[in-house]
């Protein structure tokens, strides 16, 4: 599933090619073909997101769209191809065209609804109105772990798998301590982390988190080479020895997900 800042680099690319423009849309699979004839030749205003959930504001309503696991969008210039029949929704104008394909959701919204979506959803570390503390107070009163309050959508929006396991090998925090253990200097440092992290995979679209002096330049070790792109201390590393202390990296199954970590570098508590 995408993490928080490929939703939010989708958001800048929309605004950047269809942003103040009358667009065409279409739902050449059929699913949303109602709403698209509701908007069909209006000007995007708007393109917001948070967390994993992408907004597109036409008119006085939204797009609601949510990749899930299996949803994909595409860009491309004009002339746009023939679409085929699994485009759920297409976009396009006289110099680009977006398609997207196997979202979870992609519904029309009102204000009203969008707020809503907002209201359930924690703090965003990428959105100017992002408030770090409400997020603390949840994880300061749990007992569940900081590996899965981090992964919550409802405590700390748009964090997946990669940036949970690597933020927290960075600040030396083992997956499995409690939330309540956190101390509000962990997690500033934390917060501050991922808004630097996630900002940079905005601007790069991919996640890198070595710093300077683990990189594979640096090091003299081979490039990483994962489907994720980007360079990592722990992610998918499993059994590999740790970039900084040469320690086996470890995973473990949570929540369904895989977490993974160095028992060198983030000993517990």
């Amino acid at each position: 599933m995408p993490e928080g800042h490929t939703i939010h680099r989708l958001a800048e690319d929309c605004a950047a090619r269809f942003a103040g423009r009358a667009v065409r849309v279409t739902s050449p699979q059929g699913k949303f073909a109602d709403a698209a004839a509701l908007l069909d030749g209006a000007e995007l205003h708007t393109a917001d997101a948070h967390g994993k959930h992408l907004f597109l504001g036409f008119r006085d309503d939204w797009v609601h769209i949510h990749l899930g696991l299996f949803g994909k969008v595409t860009f491309g210039g004009a002339p746009a191809p023939p679409p085929t029949d699994t485009v759920r929704l297409r976009l396009a104008d006289p110099d680009s065209y977006l398609d997207l394909r196997g979202p979870t959701t992609c519904a029309l919204i009102t204000d009203e609804e969008k707020a809503a979506v907002h209201g359930r959803l924690g703090p965003d570390p990428l959105r100017p109105d992002a408030d770090p503390d409400a997020a603390y107070r949840r994880i300061s009163r749990s007992r569940t772990t900081v590996a899965a309050l981090l992964m919550d959508q409802k405590v700390i929006a748009g964090v997946g798998n990669v940036y949970r396991a690597e933020v927290l090998f960075r600040h030396g925090i083992h997956p499995y301590r409690p939330g309540r253990d956190i101390t509000p200097a962990e997690w500033d440092a934390i917060w501050a982390d991922l808004v630097a992290l996630m900002r940079e995979g905005v601007r790069n679209n991919r996640i890198d988190t070595v710093r300077p002096e683990h990189t594979p330049e640096a090091m003299g070790r081979p490039p990483r080479v994962d489907d994720h792109g980007g360079e990592v201390y722990v992610y998918r590393r499993a059994t590999l020895p740790c970039h900084v202390c040469g320690g086996e990296i470890r995973t473990a199954g949570l929540a369904a997900r895989n977490l993974f970590w160095c028992p060198d570098c983030q000993r517990p508590r």
